[in-house]
């Protein structure tokens, strides 16, 4: 899994527990220092700008619906790799909430999300809108760096 392989250069990773319904995202749960993070890798699309990416699971009756708000982990890391450039977006289910993509009592969530790195240039406006709420949550990963750069990022 490529993106619990770029963490692990950073952090030491405890109990992985792979999502196999969203297999093809790399979609997984595991715990840093006994914080509990989802993980997904981010797919480029051939048509439309930004990485494509999937939150869902199945209910009692095997139908795909939205994370729950209530179960979330504090942090969902979706890692986009793109040839030579390498990021990952950590986002608090705090903000998921706000953007309607967790399922809560007033909303369904959103199954699926684009994010949209910053070294995407020449957005629609609907898109430069989502690269502005998720910028805060960015972090290029293209240079390398310190663990002490990442940990408040992760932790903070």
């Amino acid at each position: 899994m490529k993106s619990v392989e770029r963490i692990k250069e950073y952090f030491e990773i405890e109990e992985v527990q792979e999502e196999r319904h969203n297999q093809a995202y790399e979609g997984c749960l595991f715990s840093i220092d006994q914080h509990l993070f989802r993980s997904r890798l981010a797919k480029k699309t051939p048509k439309k700008k930004g990485y494509f990416v999937v939150f869902w699971e199945k209910d009692s009756q095997q139908h795909n619906q939205a994370y729950s708000f209530e179960e979330s982990p504090d942090r969902v890391i979706v890692t986009v790799i793109d040839d030579d450039k390498c990021g990952q977006f950590l986002f608090p289910k705090e903000v998921l909430r706000k953007q309607s993509v967790l399922r809560t009592e007033e909303s369904k969530g959103k199954m699926a999300l684009r994010v949209y790195p910053n070294w995407e240039k020449d957005l629609s406006d609907a898109a430069l809108k989502t690269q502005k709420w998720q910028s805060p949550y960015f972090i290029s990963l293209t240079q390398g760096l310190k663990q002490e750069a990442l940990r408040p990022f992760y932790f903070g």
